[in-house]
């Protein structure tokens, strides 16, 4: 294994995003994960995962973090690249999963094949998972389930990270915890909701400070409330992440994220957000995501009932026929766009930032694999 400094390049070299050949990315990021140790289906597992976010336009959940985050996991011992998960409790249906700090890119699509496989038997099937790390884009592991005809569930916590308030609050006790659900769709593009239960996730606010735009009111506030849009104010402690829905809305998102708390990390036994420790300032900005808890749930329609991918397809088609009230913007619904856009980037390319490239390509400069192939730049 190659040890480096996991500090990405200061500066962020200027020029328009280029196109990355999306095979030679994937096995790119491959080499990286092998090169960290991880077994070589397990390495290919974790790059497909990560590069899910540049193939439907999650950009700030993609190879931007390959230095930014999973790497510095690995090198600071806080993932183990050689874990094996292990299996606490087994009821049949519902399987709690300690999964031993293994990088939550493969562990939780493992995780969720699991809960597949047991709703198979059962139609239905939950694995809590406790011991976790970052699992990337929750809707990648929820997408694992309509690969096998099921609908997937997916809820994460971020452990011991603390970065948003209750509302009223003076101390933070949550993370962004995002939740994601997917579903057949019946000869559709299948249907996928994936978010953040705060109004944004910290990495779309952590990309904007890099490439220095300012982010719309509606995303971080200060302490009395009053909107920043200023994304440098974040990392800098002096704005806060604000929830789902704004503030008229803002319990809706705060629900959710309490929501979250309670299937990924009470049922699993987890780290929480919401720990005594945390009254006393432990966590903010800085505070480590470790002991992430996940819930990942499969379920089977058809063994329910005959008939339920026909209803899907209706449904969804019927959604896509609705008349738009304007007919430049024809009604679409959570994931057709993101299916479209990946099935496009497979075929032409992946859009990679000119700084982003920058910093893959001096990774693979010093640890001798070949960076990703450019196809050109975008236009």
């Amino acid at each position: 294994m190659t040890t480096l400094s996991h500090e990405p390049p200061g500066a962020a070299p200027a020029g328009p995003p280029v196109l990355a050949d999306h095979d030679s990315l994937l096995s790119f990021l491959t080499a990286v994960f092998r090169d960290r140790g991880l077994h070589p289906e397990r390495a290919a597992a974790s790059a497909r995962a990560l590069c899910h976010g540049d193939l439907t336009g999650m950009d700030s959940h993609g190879a931007a973090n390959l230095t930014r985050l999973y790497l510095p996991l690995l090198d600071e011992g806080r993932a183990d690249p050689h874990a094996e998960p292990r299996v606490v409790t087994d009821l049949g249906a519902a399987v709690l999963l300690d999964a031993r700090r293994a990088l939550g890119l493969w562990s939780a699509s493992e995780a969720m094949e699991l809960a597949a496989s047991r709703a198979e038997r059962h139609g239905v099937g939950v694995v809590a998972v406790r011991g976790g790390t970052h699992l990337g884009c929750a809707g990648y592991h929820a997408l694992r389930a309509v690969e096998r005809g099921m609908v997937g569930l997916v809820a994460s916590n971020c452990g011991g990270q603390r970065i948003a308030r209750p509302p009223g609050g003076a101390a933070a006790l949550l993370g962004t915890n995002p939740l994601s659900a997917a579903a057949p769709a019946g000869g559709h593009p299948p249907f996928l909701l994936d978010m953040s239960t705060t109004a944004a996730p910290t990495g779309r606010i952590r990309q904007a400070a890099r490439e220095g735009r300012p982010v719309p009111e509606g995303l971080l506030c200060d302490d009395r409330g009053a909107p920043v849009t200023d994304p440098a104010e974040f990392d800098a402690g002096r704005a806060h992440l604000m929830w789902l829905g704004g503030e008229p809305g803002r319990y809706k998102g705060f629900g959710l994220g309490l929501l979250v708390e309670v299937l990924s990390a009470v049922v699993s036994g987890s780290g929480r957000g919401p720990a005594p420790q945390a009254l006393a300032g432990d966590g903010g900005p800085g505070g480590r995501d470790d002991d992430i808890g996940h819930l990942l749930l499969a379920l089977a329609p058809d063994a329910l009932r005959e008939g339920a991918l026909g209803d899907a397809r209706e449904l969804f088609g019927t959604v896509l026929d609705c008349p738009p009230a304007d007919p430049a913007a024809p009604v679409r619904y959570p994931g057709w766009h993101e299916y479209h856009l990946a099935r496009e980037r497979r075929e032409r390319g992946v859009p990679l930032a000119a700084g982003l490239y920058a910093e893959l390509a001096d990774l693979a400069g010093r640890t001798g694999l070949a960076a990703p192939l450019v196809l050109g730049e975008v236009r």
